[in-house]
């Protein structure tokens, strides 16, 4: 997405600025974008009290959350408030964020608010998210910059300790990072030159994508003393800790475990992320019953974005949690 459209902020990664109304041009030909006052993509102007026969949920995320590639009415929030009379849902997502930047919106500007419950969407790539120090972005002309996020480092006390707060304002270029940033800028993954293939030989040919995709999952799930998992669980921890209602850790598959060219076994080993109640992490529940063909339009062209027909999947599986 195009940095005009965010602004700086001072403690946790660039929001959105409050007040658009803007088409945003994407693969699948433009989708429409809305922000209130309170920066968030969510049509809900923020209430403090929840109003009476309403239950409230605060929902959490990154861009699948935010919905980029769609508009508002077909992200899975948004569905999600159909599926259920009298549920309201405030959406929170930040599209680049990591649940580490979550954490902090919690903190800022949504602990205050009544609700009824909290829902963290956790794509699973995030994981790579928390451990990155610097984000790529690109400027107006479509010149690369780097923009610095905030970040936590995990004392061997246990204890989270916050970093790069205030967030530097102005953007750098690789070639002006000190020490070793360059090994903390969040590349998207392993395999980067292989990937600058894959993305050369897709906009070559159309057809190629399926079959020279990338397919490679975060490593950090592996292990249990991954220190990229050991950095996630103790934030996740801290969302537990914090003063909201029981948290509902909602994992999002990644488009190789939808379409079963990788598997999920190790993320779904972990209990941290399946021991409570909440939407089934097992693609199995809700995308893996459909066909192959179909299982690949739920993302734009053999891109990353969810189509309207991904959202409703996981909009009816998160519903089956929270309806009873």
């Amino acid at each position: 997405m195009n940095r005009q459209l965010f602004r700086h902020q001072a403690t946790r990664s660039p929001p959105l600025r409050p007040g658009i109304k803007a088409r945003v041009e994407h693969e699948a030909g433009g989708y429409l974008l809305w922000t209130n006052r309170e920066v968030p993509r969510c049509r809900h102007a923020f209430e403090k009290k929840r109003a009476p026969g309403k239950f409230r949920v605060l929902l959490f995320g990154d861009s699948y959350t935010a919905g980029d590639g769609v508009s508002d009415r077909f992200r899975y929030g948004d569905v999600l408030e159909s599926l259920i009379p009298g549920l309201e849902v405030y959406n929170f997502g930040l599209s680049g964020s990591g649940t580490d930047q979550q954490y902090l919106i919690w903190r800022e500007i949504a602990r205050e608010i009544e609700h009824d419950l909290v829902v963290i969407g956790v794509l699973v790539e995030n994981i790579r998210r928390i451990v990155a120090r610097y984000r790529p972005y690109e400027t107006p002309d479509g010149k690369p910059v780097l923009l610095a996020k905030p970040y936590f480092t995990l004392e061997r006390s246990g204890d989270l300790s916050l970093h790069n707060v205030p967030v530097p304002r102005e953007p750098l270029t690789e070639s002006e990072l000190a020490g070793d940033g360059a090994a903390h800028v969040d590349r998207g993954g392993r395999f980067e030159g292989l990937r600058r293939l894959v993305a050369k030989l897709r906009a070559g040919r159309e057809g190629a994508a399926p079959a020279l995709d990338a397919r490679y999952p975060p490593p950090a799930y592996d292990r249990p003393n991954d220190p990229g998992w050991l950095l996630a669980k103790a934030i996740l921890t801290r969302c537990r800790r914090a003063r909201c209602r029981a948290p509902v850790i909602c994992p999002i598959p990644l488009y190789q475990y939808i379409e079963e060219t990788a598997s999920p076994k190790a993320y779904q080993a972990l209990p941290e992320l399946t021991r409570r109640p909440g939407p089934d992490p097992r693609p199995a529940r809700g995308f893996s019953p459909s066909s192959r063909a179909e299982r690949r339009t739920y993302r734009v062209r053999g891109r990353l974005p969810l189509t309207p027909s991904a959202h409703e999947v996981l909009a009816r599986s998160a519903a089956r949690t929270i309806e009873p």
